[in-house]
């Protein structure tokens, strides 16, 4: 199997090398679960990568949904990012607090809107604190820039798109939710949502796709990890979780073991496990 990563990752090395180049922009694109009592924006004006901005992707999102941080339409992502600093033709790299976490979601949505040149660090913010390099406080802030989004709907599924491919086995449904969330053993940490998992999906925590030390597992490694959870390769996937954040690190991943044909389900299952009318399953699945 052919590694991609680095199409995807930029190393400390490489980010500590380039970091005061003019077309390089840092962002930290950290988020956590509202269970888990953390403040990202807090977080980030404690402690940064020199330079970097804060993308907080609630507040970069579709306001007109009910479901959390959904994908904004592309003039309001593209008046979000200038007003950040970030545009056409930077090379953009993005990390988290956590080391590969919600940093590919922020990956995501810039390459769902056009951008190229994007790229997630790999082993995030605590790799580059374990490796003594520097950090600042406070707030950064760049001038405009003009940013162009143009919505790439391939990369995006829709509630329709899994049931027609949960339907027809026209593609894999691939949940990143921890195995106890899937099996419908743990409860969700939003409210009011059904436990469990669409039927005929496949469960691959993401947890399994990250070394010890934060950062994304080998290509051969990956394509193990995909295997063991019954995908296959060379049909396409949809990717999907509990709200559209951990999904996205499948997609790094699939997309560095060189798989073009995948998509992300935005509302994951804080749409399907709201809505009642819509099947459900538990347990483990059986291959």
């Amino acid at each position: 199997m052919q590694d991609h990563r680095f199409d995807y990752l930029v190393s400390t090395d490489w980010l500590a090398e380039h970091l005061n180049a003019p077309d390089v922009i840092v962002i930290d694109g950290s988020w956590h679960l509202p269970t888990s009592e953390r403040s990202a924006a807090a977080e980030y004006r404690e402690a940064h990568i020199p330079g970097a901005v804060f993308m907080d992707i609630d507040a970069v999102s579709d306001s007109d949904s009910t479901l959390p941080h959904m994908l904004p339409r592309p003039e309001v992502f593209a008046s979000a990012v200038r007003q950040l600093g970030i545009g056409d033709g930077q090379t953009i790299v993005i990390y988290d607090t956590v080391g590969i976490y919600s940093a590919p979601r922020v990956w995501w949505m810039f390459r769902a809107m056009g951008a190229e040149r994007v790229f997630v660090l790999d082993g995030g913010l605590p790799r580059w604190l374990a490796e003594e390099r520097p950090v600042e406080d406070g707030s950064v802030r760049r001038p405009q820039r003009h940013f162009t989004a143009r919505l790439d709907n391939a990369l995006l599924a829709t509630r329709e798109d899994v049931k027609d491919a949960l339907a027809s086995g026209s593609a894999h449904v691939v949940d990143a939710r921890s195995a106890e969330r899937f099996a419908g053993t743990a409860p969700e940490p939003r409210k009011d949502l059904r436990s469990g998992h669409m039927p005929g999906a496949l469960n691959l925590p993401y947890t399994r796709l990250i070394g010890p030390d934060g950062s994304l597992k080998s290509a051969d490694a990956l394509v193990n990890a995909f295997a063991d959870a019954g995908v296959e390769l060379d049909r396409p996937v949809i990717t999907t979780c509990g709200s559209g954040v951990s999904a996205a690190i499948l997609n790094l991943a699939l997309r560095s073991v060189g798989h073009g044909q995948v998509s992300l389900y935005d509302g994951s299952w804080a749409d399907w496990g709201a809505d009642p009318d819509l099947p459900l399953a538990t347990g483990a699945v059986r291959r």
